[in-house]
Order: structure tokens, then C-alpha cells, then sequence
């Protein structure tokens, strides 16, 4: 399955520095954009085939409620990447903001966003998640944005998911399929942690939707993930010392890259 005329591509992530209005703010906006599109530009020389970008820096997160001053700087961001990047690229808005990703997507003219409680509800560390799918995609179609696709987690990191114990991660696919995802995502239980395989299989082997990994992906496991995934979300292991709030270490991204080919 090809996403993007890519096969099984690779989606490095840039995680965004804190925005203004939240607690780690640096006072200096240029220089977040400026940032994000270095990394973004580095990405590219390296030949990572495709980018996200992620206000991972924004602790704490506030509940599918971001401020204009978010949705905008994100915007912003993500139309300086796509100006100078010809790579497919999408979003993501810390926690759950998922409309407020899609304009942003719409309005730079990038290609995904990533979504959050998109089915069934669950518990994360900033409070209770319902279902926005249907909301979602009417929102899609009110705006004209169509062409984005959307790619959904599924039994999400940094979540209790004891609401629907009696629903597993196939049942829950199969749920988003249903509801329209493009598709879909499954993680550790948190950043860093690499997902069940057995899961992934799992829920490749019952739904038509392209299967992503989407964390704790190294150079040590990517041959095993690269084979059943469809694509492959990948933050902390492109950081200097493996940590996702560090800079991109250049020979992390050659020497995963290296595995792959």
C-alpha cells in the first residue's frame, strides 16, 4: 500500500518549540519558525521522504482547546516548511485539537493531520476523550479540505483506555474504518515505547487501511516494523541521545535510514 506515491514511507517528526501563551514560551517567535524550518530542511538533505510537525513543547496541554495564538503560529509554521520543502507534510495539535489542525493543514496547504479520539473514548492525562469523527469529517467537507487525509490513533499513548477494555485494538480499527479514517495508528503506551507487533498484524490482517507505527521506533527494531507497518512515525530516536526534546542528530537519521535500504 503507497501512501503519497510513497511505499512504506518514513515521516520524521519536528517537534515545534513552545508556543507563545504557554508556560515553557521562549518570548521569540521568528526564532520558532525559523527552527522548525531548519529541521525541516535538514530532514530533507538526509532524505527522510516525509515531515509532521507537533507542538510537543507546550506542556501542559489543555483538552481539544487550543488558543488562536496556537492555531496560528502552527499555521504559520507548517506554510514556511511547505514554501521551502517539497516533501508531503502534516500536523499535529497537542491535545486532541484535531479541527483546529485540519484548518491549519487547509490553510498552508499540507497533506495530513494526525487525530486524536477519533473513536470510542479514553482517559489521557489531560482528562476525558469522546469520539470527534463525525464532527471531523463534516468539518473537512464545510471547509473544502478533502484532499487531507486523516490518520487516527487508536488506543493511544498516554492513555487509560479501561473505558472500553472489552474492545480491542482491532475492534477499534475496524471502528475507525468504518467512520472513514485514512488510517491508522498504534503506539506504546507512551513516547518512546514501541508498539505490540502482535497488535500491528493484528489489525493488518482485518482492515484495509494503511497501518502505522506510531512511536518508539529505533534503528535496532525498524527492519521488524518496516515489513508489516505501512508507514512509520518517527521523533525520539532522530534526537541527540534518543530523547525527543533534544536537537536531530544527523548520523541517528543515516544510520536508521542505512538499516532501512
Amino acid at each position: 500500500m503507497k501512501l503519497f506515491n510513497l511505499t512504506k514511507p518514513i515521516i520524521g517528526m519536528i517537534h515545534v518549540a513552545a508556543l507563545p501563551g504557554t508556560p515553557k514560551f521562549g518570548g521569540n517567535v521568528n526564532a520558532i519558525i525559523e527552527k522548525a524550518k531548519s529541521e525541516a530542511l535538514l530532514y530533507q538533505s538526509l532524505g527522510i521522504p516525509a515531515l509532521m510537525i507537533e507542538n510537543m513543547h507546550d506542556v501542559p496541554y489543555l483538552n481539544r482547546n487550543v488558543g488562536p495564538e496556537i492555531i496560528a503560529l502552527m499555521s504559520v509554521i507548517l506554510y514556511e516548511i511547505k514554501r521551502h520543502v517539497e516533501l508531503p507534510l502534516g500536523i499535529q495539535i497537542l491535545a486532541g485539537a484535531n479541527k483546529e489542525a485540519l484548518a491549519a493543514a487547509h490553510s498552508a496547504g499540507a497533506d495530513f493531520i494526525r487525530a486524536e479520539g477519533f473513536v470510542f473514548a479514553h482517559v489521557a492525562d489531560e482528562g476525558i476523550f469522546s469520539s470527534d469523527a463525525g464532527e471531523l469529517l463534516r468539518y473537512r467537507k464545510q471547509i473544502g479540505a478533502d484532499k487531507i487525509l486523516v490518520f487516527t490513533d487508536i488506543k493511544k499513548k498516554h492513555s487509560s483506555h479501561a473505558i472500553t477494555a472489552d474492545t480491542d485494538i482491532v475492534e477499534t480499527a475496524k471502528a475507525a474504518e468504518f467512520f472513514l479514517s485514512d488510517g491508522v495508528i498504534i503506539t506504546g503506551s507512551c513516547t518512546g515505547t514501541e508498539p505490540s507487533l502482535e497488535e500491528i498484524i493484528a489489525v493488518k490482517n482485518k482492515v484495509g487501511l494503511p497501518v502505522f507505527a506510531g512511536s518508539g521506533i529505533t534503528a535496532e527494531n525498524i527492519k521488524t516494523y518496516h515489513e508489516f507497518c505501512d508507514a512509520l512515525i518517527i521523533g525520539s530516536f532522530f534526537k541527540q541521545n534518543g530523547k525527543w526534546e533534544n536537537p536531530i542528530d544527523p548520523e541517528r537519521v543515516k544510520l536508521l535510514l542505512e538499516k532501512v535500504k
